[in-house]
């Protein structure tokens, strides 16, 4: 029996062929391993990995594919896929000249011409022929990943669509066997309930969709389609549901169902469709009997993310070497009273639908669940002044698209432009993330270029507890006055400073009359012998002030984001 190697020409044609690939013309034992995936753009300067794969999506007719394989003699790819059916181009007069010409052109080049089905999506073979890949370059052929989630695990990743699209998830067969479902199905109705308990859906269920239309018009659709509630017991509550089929290629492997109050959005439809064609990979895989597991790329997101000697090494065989890449840091706080245990699901399931998202835009993006904080490596390419822009709007879409439910929040890092900058990274996008830990309120992403001052102001604080420092003179004076008559005069002249001298703005903030303030912060000045008309005094005050712990209480979940920094509450 013939073996391929995990980057050979022949492990991709037997892992995806027939249902993907075919191959044409060529040599796949002369074929060299496969660096990478590229895509063919002719309006672009063209730089592909060292021995792609190409992918010739838009290239039509013999002529085109035969001048394009000339072209890419130059670039030493591994190999070129076109669309099929192959051999309608303008070079010969028929389909056996338009043949040869191809098999010609091929045997001149060396590089083997391969067919992408017809109804296959270009997107789907990209991320396939990825996983692949990286299976060979992390170098545990039994253990790997889809889009971050571990492969054919179809729980975990109905948990993460669940999250992408905040609804409860089943993923179905074509006879309706429940392969895998979402947490949260108790917030669907007695339907769903009954087809999970017995891991299929419901005969009397299955009759009405099926008189409905209901199955016909899911696997035609390439789209989402929306089902009315469909109660089949007499005093029975139902909720709709929005389905879209799962395929590959030509095949239709199943369907994805979620139980919704609300239509979906537009974008919470297209991250639909996006989660449909990584479910098809997976029901690939999971059919295939295939084993995944997410360990190894963990403790190679984790060898980055220190920055040690390891780092480049890990980093290239998470396919992200010699590229710039940022950290992301997705943090989730624990509310008073909340169950643990639950906080620790959410932020599993909230990292599983950050590692979907992110493949999406950046395949080659690598997120791993280290403690209480999701890490992400996202590549950032393009004019430097750009890059922030693209990671921080990346990063709202998915807050936006899993909603506001989660209270998770997104700290951005710095642009690292080698592999030992990546742990610098990681550092600002804890600093990042603890910044809007304590905002508590307002944008859940902010890059630390945005918050700087803040990160220094909270990590001043914690200088200022580790040294025991005291507050100063005038300022001890007013929180003791405070204290001990229940007046507010700290809080009249935070007030009063941050509304530079405004008097009227000022009283406004904190709901008292402007006579009322005038005279507080007389008592200000005398209470605290404060020179209120002295620059140095105010900044003094000011800077005192924001380093002051404030009184809202509660731990500081991001304490632990940064490897075990211990900070003050505020």
């Amino acid at each position: 029996m013939a073996t391929h190697s995990a980057g050979g020409l022949g492990r991709v044609l037997r892992d995806l062929g027939p249902t993907l690939l075919d191959l044409l013309h060529g040599d796949v034992g002369l074929a060299p391993e496969i660096g990478g995936v590229g895509i063919h753009d002719p309006y672009d300067e063209q730089q592909y990995p060292p021995r792609a794969i190409v992918l010739g999506a838009g290239v039509r007719g013999s002529e085109e594919i035969v001048r394009l394989l000339h072209e890419l003699a130059t670039h030493r790819v591994a190999a070129l896929v076109v669309r099929g059916p192959v051999g309608d181009g303008p070079v010969g007069s028929g389909p056996v000249e338009d043949g040869e010409a191809l098999a010609r052109a091929v045997s001149e080049t060396g590089i083997p011409l391969l067919a992408l089905t017809r109804g296959a999506s270009w997107a789907q073979l990209a991320a396939m022929l990825r996983t692949l890949l990286a299976e060979g370059d992390i170098g545990d052929s039994g253990g790997q990943t889809l889009g971050g989630v571990p492969s054919g695990d179809l729980f975990a990743l109905a948990n993460a669509v669940a999250t992408l699209l905040d609804a409860p998830i089943t993923i179905e067969d074509r006879c309706q066997r429940i392969l895998a479902f979402s947490g949260r199905q108790d917030e669907a109705d007695p339907a769903r309930v009954a087809t999970i308990l017995a891991r299929q859906v419901p005969d009397r269920y299955v009759r009405l969709m099926e008189s409905r239309g209901v199955f016909r018009e899911i696997y035609r659709s390439e789209d989402p389609v929306r089902i009315a509630p469909a109660a089949v017991g007499e005093g029975e509550t139902a909720l709709p549901r929005v389905a879209i089929a799962v395929r590959a290629g030509d095949e239709v492997l199943g369907s994805v169902w979620a139980a919704v109050r609300e239509p979906l959005t537009p974008a919470r439809e297209a991250a639909f469709k996006d989660a449909a064609k990584l479910v098809a990979l997976h029901m690939l895989r999971h059919r295939a009997g295939a084993d995944a597991e997410n360990r190894l790329r963990t403790d190679l997101v984790t060898t980055v993310l220190e920055g040690g000697a390891g780092a480049p090494d890990a980093l290239g065989r998470l396919g992200l070497a010699n590229e710039p890449t940022l950290v992301m840091a997705l943090g989730l706080a624990h509310r008073p009273g909340e169950d643990h245990a639950h906080v620790t699901a959410e932020r599993q399931r909230l990292a599983g639908a950050l590692a979907i998202h992110l493949t999406a835009v950046q395949p080659r993006s690598a997120v791993a669940l280290l403690g209480d904080v999701a890490y992400a490596l996202f590549p950032v390419r393009g004019e430097a002044a750009h890059r922030r822009e693209r990671a921080v709007q990346v990063a709202s879409d998915f807050l936006e698209r899993t909603g506001n439910r989660t209270g998770a929040v997104i700290g951005i890092g710095s642009v690292a432009e080698e592999p030992t900058a990546l742990a610098r990274s990681r550092t600002n996008a804890d600093r990042a993330l603890r910044v809007l830990f304590e905002r508590r309120s307002g944008a859940g992403v902010a890059s630390i270029t945005d918050v700087n001052t803040d990160a220094l102001l909270l990590e001043l604080r914690d200088l200022a507890a580790t040294h025991g420092d005291e507050l100063s003179a005038p300022l001890a004076r007013l929180v003791a006055y405070d204290a001990k008559h229940n007046a507010h005069l700290v809080e009249t002249l935070r007030a009063w400073l941050d509304a530079f001298g405004d008097v009227i703005a000022a009283s406004a903030s904190v709901y008292v009359h402007p006579n009322t303030f005038r005279y507080r912060i007389r008592r200000v000045a005398e209470v605290g012998c404060l020179d209120l008309q002295d620059p140095a005094a105010r900044f003094a005050a000011m800077l005192q002030l924001r380093l002051m712990p404030s009184q809202r209480g509660g731990a500081d979940p991001a304490s632990g984001a940064g490897g075990g920094r211990t900070t003050a509450s505020g």
